[in-house]
């Protein structure tokens, strides 16, 4: 990665300066350098020299100066072909910048390797601010994770398309979580509502899908003001698809906000939800309800248990509703016109859902 950063530099050097301009590692072999042909050279016994000596070398008719790091040892050195007073001047120059370049492109590396670390749960929590501050990091802002989710396998195109969305490199990270997954750590405002964040993840979902024809799933964490807290915004962000996918969300955006009961039934151990429906209905009730039934009751759901407004969504006469539900109640022991009964009914509809998507992931 060094050499070809140091490659584009030193080529747009060259129409600048009219005079070969290289770098060479810390073994003395040209890594980079305006003339191509001198790539791959080695030039140990000036390496040797250079080490531990900051200021400019002359060498078989070229100046060199070490790259000025972070780093306590000597890893980079840039040349300039001359011995006068212009090269020395020049090769002083491109050291100052090309060092900049490269810490500055350290740091980009490091940081998202560092937020990728503390969002994994890869880090020691006593060492994610010692880390920070090494990276001079900001670290407790408002952040958001939106998790990106693709059917097929991800590719560089995605990532690349990502990061020219959210161009504030310093603030936002676009990282490749797995072969599926890829998640977007923003900053926000701190007063940042949910539908902000929605528009945030509509706006990746459609570039994604109008540039590379992709559909994908947002789940969308929580705000979280401190580093520490990163790791559990992920988990949140995986919760959210997750429960959508198991409950059947009709929508490829989900907020861990919005996902209600849904997520506390998702926590639950499958022993515990058995144990429930056993007590809810009697042995096989449930699975005498056909599909017309169940949409009945899903649509008088919907409607806060209004008789009237479900039955007109429904197409049927009041009194047909009013009969359905009766035989429902007769059949469960249920009377989903109390509201009691409707949330133990519509809680036990949940964790048959999630039994059955246990059971589908188990084969």
């Amino acid at each position: 990665m060094s050499s070809r950063l140091f490659q584009t530099m030193v080529l747009q050097m060259k129409d600048s300066v009219n005079k070969t301009v290289g770098v060479i590692d810390a073994n003395g072999y040209v890594i980079a350098c305006s003339d191509l042909k001198q790539i791959g050279q080695q030039r140990e016994d000036i390496a040797y020299d250079i080490a531990g000596n900051g200021e400019p070398i002359v060498y078989d008719n070229m100046t060199y100066k070490s790259l000025t790091l972070r780093s306590t040892h000597f890893e980079y050195a840039v040349f300039v072909d001359g011995t006068d007073e212009l090269s020395k001047n020049l090769c002083q120059l491109a050291a100052v910048s090309l060092g900049n370049v490269k810490q500055f492109h350290d740091e980009k590396y490091d940081k998202a390797t560092f937020i990728k670390n503390v969002m994994l749960d890869n880090i020691l929590s006593g060492d994610i601010y010692i880390k920070a501050k090494e990276l001079h990091f900001e670290g407790d802002v408002p952040r958001v994770i939106f998790l990106v989710r693709n059917a097929h396998k991800n590719d560089a195109a995605v990532s690349d398309v990502l990061m020219s969305l959210f161009p504030e490199k310093q603030k936002d990270f676009v990282i490749p979580v797995n072969e599926n997954d890829i998640a977007v750590v923003k900053q926000v405002r701190p007063n940042s509502e949910a539908k902000e964040m929605r528009k945030i993840a509509k706006s990746i979902e459609d570039t994604l899908n109008s540039e590379l024809l992709i559909k994908t799933t947002i789940g969308i964490s929580t705000i979280c003001f401190q580093l520490n807290e990163l790791a559990q915004a992920y988990k949140e962000s995986q919760v959210a698809i997750e429960v959508g996918l198991v409950f059947g969300i009709d929508n490829t955006i989900i907020n861990y906000e919005n996902l209600g009961i849904g997520r506390l039934i998702y926590k639950l151990p499958t022993t515990l939800c058995r144990i429930f429906l056993s007590e809810v209905f009697k042995k096989g009730t449930v699975d005498m309800l056909d599909q017309e039934t169940l949409q009945t009751i899903q649509t008088f759901f919907e409607n806060n248990l209004n008789v009237s407004e479900a039955s007109r969504k429904l197409f049927v006469h009041r009194n047909t509703l009013v009969y359905r539900l009766e035989k429902i109640k007769k059949l469960t022991g249920l009377d989903l016109r109390e509201f009691d009964n409707a949330i133990v009914f519509k809680v036990a509809l949940m964790v048959k859902q999630y039994l059955a998507a246990c059971e589908s992931q188990q084969r």
